[in-house]
């Protein structure tokens, strides 16, 4: 970009969606365009596809849903919206954040329910069976 050419910058066309009061987000739950993910679990991706490269996203647990054994390729970033969630490092609650380095794996489950916004670098890798210490 040239500091001298008067020129608009150029635009870039990408999905817009911001939430307010984020604590709040019950409050705002049906306007939320959520996806399928896995049975009683929804998904709004805000950027990444989950295949490939980072992504941002809500994750909304129903009562007694599960996300199955899975392993962290990159860093995971999990922050507690509202309700709780349980995996082998124990409960989170609203306004708990964890981080999951690269190498670690687990499963989680919610029996309340709940909804997290959760950022990894990497795409996690479902696992049909637990790994072995050299895996």
């Amino acid at each position: 970009m040239n500091p001298d050419d008067p020129s608009p910058p150029p635009s870039f066309s990408f999905p817009h969606f911001e939430l307010k009061d984020i604590f709040n987000i019950l409050a705002q739950e049906e306007d939320i365009p959520w996806s399928y993910f896995r049975d009683g679990v929804d998904i709004y991706r805000f950027y990444g596809d989950g295949i490939t490269g980072p992504t941002a996203a809500l994750i909304r647990f129903r009562k007694e849903a599960r996300v199955p054994m899975h392993l962290h390729e990159g860093w995971e970033h999990i922050l507690v919206l509202a309700g709780s969630q349980r995996d082998q490092n124990g409960i989170i609650h609203a306004g708990s954040l964890r981080i999951h380095p690269p190498g670690t794996y687990h499963s989680v489950v919610s029996e309340a329910g709940c909804i997290v916004l959760a950022i990894y670098e990497k795409p996690v890798r479902f696992m049909e069976r637990p790994l072995k210490p050299d895996e």
